[in-house]
């Protein structure tokens, strides 16, 4: 609890811009900012890290997506330290809804990295040029998401408002979305809100590190359990 408040998780947007369905999550209001409970955010944190832990522990990835300024460089660290794959610039339309044909320009990606770090790479100047011109403009966009191959498992939002497009996208296709939500998003539209202010880059860290960690902590285990078949599959064989 005492992390949660020298972060500032506590301090919600200014009362005239809120949405009445995070009531719930309120404890009261100050000089015209909403206070969040912090019980509420330790109580929905727990069920969050519960959650990311169970669905990488069955192999599946999670997205973690934060666009705005202040949540790209933290975002992309923690995303890195537990092997996630991630959006900071844009995410793109139909990254989910319409992943078939996306993922091809995540291969396509891969291919280009392939092609341009070859050092014997005998195409013409204009040729090279018009590479590097097209692996600049896909990494923009998919520098994060080169080891997606499949669906991911869930999503992790940092500000659900500003990242409505992934929201959407994930619930129409049943996908789970873990966010970090303040005072003015509509929690209805998460499966595991976390109260809390999504502003701050100390509030961002904190939840992100954990959710982060729950990440790290389910693929140690799911890890364990491939091997631990491949033992006894081997055993049994032999």
């Amino acid at each position: 609890m005492k992390q949660l408040l020298e972060a500032g998780l506590h301090f919600g947007h200014h009362a005239r811009r809120w949405n009445p369905k995070m009531k719930p999550y309120i404890f009261g209001k100050r000089n015209g900012i909403f206070i969040i409970d912090l019980e509420k955010t330790l109580e929905r944190l727990t069920v969050a890290y519960n959650a990311a832990r169970s669905i990488t522990e069955s192999g599946k990835d999670i997205i973690f997506v934060g666009t705005k300024q202040q949540a790209r460089p933290i975002i992309e660290e923690e995303a890195r330290r537990c092997g996630a794959p991630f959006v900071t610039v844009r995410w793109v339309g139909g990254l989910l809804t319409n992943f078939n044909v996306v993922s091809t320009r995540i291969t396509r990606l891969a291919e280009l990295e392939r092609i341009l770090s070859n050092t014997q790479l005998a195409a013409p100047k204009k040729e090279t040029l018009r590479l590097q011109r097209e692996y600049r403009t896909l990494s923009k966009l998919f520098n994060g998401l080169q080891q997606l191959d499949r669906l991911p498992g869930a999503i992790y939002v940092v500000d659900p408002v500003r990242e409505a497009t992934a929201v959407a996208e994930a619930r129409r296709m049943k996908i789970p979305v873990i966010a970090l939500i303040d005072t003015n998003g509509n929690p209805e539209l998460i499966d595991y809100p976390i109260p809390g202010n999504d502003d701050a880059l100390r509030s961002i860290r904190l939840v992100t590190s954990h959710i982060a960690s729950a990440v790290m902590e389910g693929k140690k285990q799911f890890e364990t359990e491939v091997e631990e078949k491949t033992e006894a599959k081997a055993d049994k064989e032999g």
